[in-house]
C-alpha cells in the first residue's frame, strides 16, 4: 500500500480477548465471581471525558437489558444497559469520585460494577464478534 493513501479503518482500539462483550458497547469478566462490568474503550471514546457516574445500589438485582449505570459527559448522558443479570454486588466508588479513571483505563481501575449472575447463561460477543459490531 502507497504511504500516501490513507487507511480507511480506525485506529486498533483495545478489546481484550479474554472478555464478552454486549451490543451495547458494555464488556463482562465472568472468569470471576461476582462478574465485572464496564464499559468498552469504544464507548469510552464515543462518549469523551466522563464528569459523573451514577451507581446503582449495592445489593440491588439486575436484569440483562436495564438501564443500571448513567454516564454523564459534556457531549452526552448514556445509560450502561446490562447485559447480564443478578445481584449486584460492589460498585467502583473510585470511578463515581473520579470518572476519568474510566476514560483512561475501563478495563481495569475503570471498572463500573460487580454482579453476582444467575445460572442462565447471557448471549454475549467474544471480541472478534464485538470488533465486527463497531467496524461496520
Amino acid at each position: 500500500m502507497s504511504d500516501d493513501i490513507e487507511d480507511p479503518r480506525p485506529p486498533r482500539l483495545d478489546i481484550p480477548e479474554q472478555l464478552s462483550y454486549s451490543e451495547e458497547h458494555a464488556w463482562v469478566d465472568d472468569s470471576v465471581d461476582p462478574a465485572i462490568i464496564g464499559i468498552t474503550e469504544y464507548a469510552a471514546d464515543q462518549l469523551g471525558d466522563l464528569v459523573f457516574i451514577d451507581l446503582p445500589e449495592v445489593g440491588g438485582r439486575v436484569e440483562a437489558g436495564d438501564e443500571v449505570v448513567e454516564l454523564e459527559s459534556a457531549k452526552a448522558v448514556q445509560p450502561l444497559v446490562s447485559p447480564v443479570s443478578g445481584v449486584i454486588r460492589a460498585v467502583n466508588n473510585g470511578a463515581s469520585e473520579d470518572p476519568s479513571v474510566v476514560n483512561g483505563d475501563p478495563y481495569g481501575e475503570g471498572w463500573l460494577i460487580k454482579v453476582a449472575l444467575d445460572d442462565d447463561e447471557p448471549e454475549l460477543l467474544d471480541a472478534d464478534g464485538y470488533e465486527r459490531i463497531i467496524r461496520s
